[in-house]
């Protein structure tokens, strides 16, 4: 299942040519993987209090299309699953006239916060803690 979350570009996000400055690509995709833990039960409390946090290893970003002041944008959100530590996000930052504006895509994984490394399940650990774990695959 892809998650998704709108968002309207502000003009404080915008850079001198009248674009979306390059790293709130960066937050927009942040913030709907953070809105895709919460929507899947995982809220950041609930995260802590079990001694794990979700962290990224690595992030892409392949700018598409500029995006300018007031353009509302759907921010998508997939998590992808190996047989490792660690996963694959992909994410797309789509236009109303679904053109994609830019593609982020990443590597991540869940961090035992007492021990500082990568727990062996990522995939299920979140489930294990999640009331939905349906939206954790893609």
């Amino acid at each position: 299942m892809t998650f998704s979350v709108d968002v309207t570009v502000r003009g404080y996000e915008l850079d001198t040519q009248g674009h979306l400055n390059q790293a709130v690509y960066l937050q927009y995709a942040e913030h709907a993987r953070w809105e895709l833990l919460r929507a899947a039960g995982l809220p950041q409390d609930k995260l802590l209090a079990d001694g794990i946090g979700p962290v990224q290893l690595e992030v892409t970003v392949k700018y598409r299309r500029e995006l300018r002041g007031g353009e509302r944008v759907r921010v998508t959100c997939r998590f992808a699953y190996g047989t490792g530590k660690t996963f694959t996000m992909e994410q797309r930052i789509i236009k109303e006239d679904g053109t994609v504006a830019a593609e982020v895509t990443g590597v991540a994984g869940v961090l035992d916060l007492t021990e500082r490394r990568l727990v062996p399940d990522p995939q299920g650990r979140l489930a294990a803690l999640a009331g939905n774990p349906d939206l954790l695959t893609g």
